[in-house]
């Protein structure tokens, strides 16, 4: 009966369908099909979202709507620019640099790309950079976000797996700044190829200045992880006291939050949030589905029937979730097939705490990998072209992209070393 399951789900995807509501028709029909009493939908689906720590998604969510309402994404812009400004480029730098520093505010790439390009794209535009361009380095820089802590698709990992989240954040911190240091070289040597304009050097008192003004926004990125990692407050904690320190920051400091603001912020992170929520609870469903019909067994077997060499059984997965990253967006991806893929990490002996790196790595890569990568739809949305000029500006960047997710993949190190150093 699992063809019931699939079929469903598949012409939903097609017809473009919500993924929360394919996951539920598709429930649905197996479970009418199969003749299983219906009070097991909302069952699982509760279940799947009485985790404490999921308590944490809707407080990223908000915090980082408040901080961007509450001017702090032009700030940071103006920073970078302050420091990048004057190599040639420099504002192609300016975006990767301002979403590496963003992304410890939104976590997720779709919010980055939407916040950062509206923008980034107009400005690169108007300074004479191609528009192809302005739109590749903004969807590329965007999969930043979900990687640099505090990200929301490393929660939804540590809740399917029982990892732990502080563990989690500091194992994407090197790989998320590779990523952005990677980003940074290929930007400098197109825009040098391209003559991309530079603007004059910033003084140090403009530096400073810009310092000044972006630095209690950064604070909240390091109280939040000093916090959890130091064991002074669960996640879900720190995403309260991130909301209160957004609201009191952009009210009283940057003085760009008004109730009107705050309206519209509360509004926003409750729909965001709650159509999270009707996510992870479709995708519980989804997952009982799965393992009655015993697919993860089946998945891992003819992996692992396959070759149970460790780096071949990460190709596959790698190749796998790109694909898949492609094509659907990464939280839903991560809820379906996360846990199937971990019991094949686990039985070629990888780390689970490396394995969700990669497992992130590879789905955010998804979101900037043609022919229907989300974030390469926003961008092209944004500066007004067609998605196939986007995707062709953007290939040397997904280079870029694999290289470090190969790195990644070969070398543990990279994801470890920062939790085996800090919460050992």
């Amino acid at each position: 009966m699992i063809w019931v399951l699939v079929v469903v789900f598949v012409v939903c995807l097609v017809l473009r369908f919500p993924i929360a509501f394919a996951l539920g028709l598709s429930c649905l029909g197996y479970i009418l099909v199969k003749g299983i009493p219906l009070i097991i939908v909302p069952m699982k689906m509760y279940s799947g979202i009485d985790v404490f720590v999921l308590l944490s998604v809707p407080g990223f969510i908000m915090a980082g709507n408040l901080m961007n309402h509450g001017g702090l994404t032009e700030k940071i812009i103006t920073f970078c620019n302050h420091l990048l400004g004057h190599i040639r480029g420099g504002l192609s730098l300016v975006n990767i640099g301002a979403s590496m520093l963003f992304a410890g505010i939104s976590g997720t790439a779709i919010s980055d790309t939407a916040s950062m390009g509206s923008i980034m794209i107009p400005a690169m535009k108007k300074e004479g950079y191609d528009t192809g361009f302005s739109c590749a380095v903004t969807a590329a820089s965007s999969t930043i976000g979900p990687i640099i802590p505090p990200s929301v698709p490393m929660i939804i990992a540590a809740t399917l797996s029982g990892l732990s989240v502080g563990k989690l954040f500091l194992a994407g911190a090197l790989p998320g700044l590779l990523l952005g240091v990677g980003l940074l070289i290929t930007a400098y040597v197109i825009s040098k190829k391209k003559n991309y304009p530079k603007h004059a050097r910033s003084s140090f008192k403009q530096v400073a200045h810009g310092f000044v003004d972006t630095f209690w926004s950064l604070l909240m990125t390091f109280i939040i992880l000093y916090g959890i990692i130091g064991g002074i407050f669960t996640p879900t904690e720190a995403s309260i006291i991130a909301v209160v320190y957004a609201l009191v920051i952009g009210k009283f400091v940057y003085k760009r939050l008004s109730f009107k603001n705050i309206q519209v912020v509360f509004l926003d992170s409750m729909k965001t949030s709650a159509s999270l929520m009707v996510l992870v609870g479709f995708a519980n469903l989804f997952g009982y589905i799965l393992i009655t019909e015993q697919i993860p067994q089946s998945i891992s077997s003819e992996i692992l029937g396959f070759t149970d060499n460790k780096y071949v059984v990460l190709l596959l997965i790698n190749i796998l979730l790109i694909v898949v990253g492609t094509f659907m967006e990464t939280i839903a991806a991560l809820l379906i097939l996360f846990p199937i893929l971990l019991k094949v990490a686990l039985a070629v002996d990888v780390d689970p705490i490396h394995f969700a790196v990669i497992a992130v790595l590879n789905l955010i890569i998804g979101l900037t990998t043609p022919p229907v990568g989300v974030c390469l739809f926003v961008a092209s949305s944004i500066g007004k072209i067609s998605i196939g000029e986007v995707s062709k500006a953007g290939l040397p960047f997904l280079v870029v992209s694999f290289v470090v997710l190969t790195l990644v993949t070969l070398f543990p190190w990279f994801s470890l070393v920062l939790p085996n150093l800090f919460m050992d």
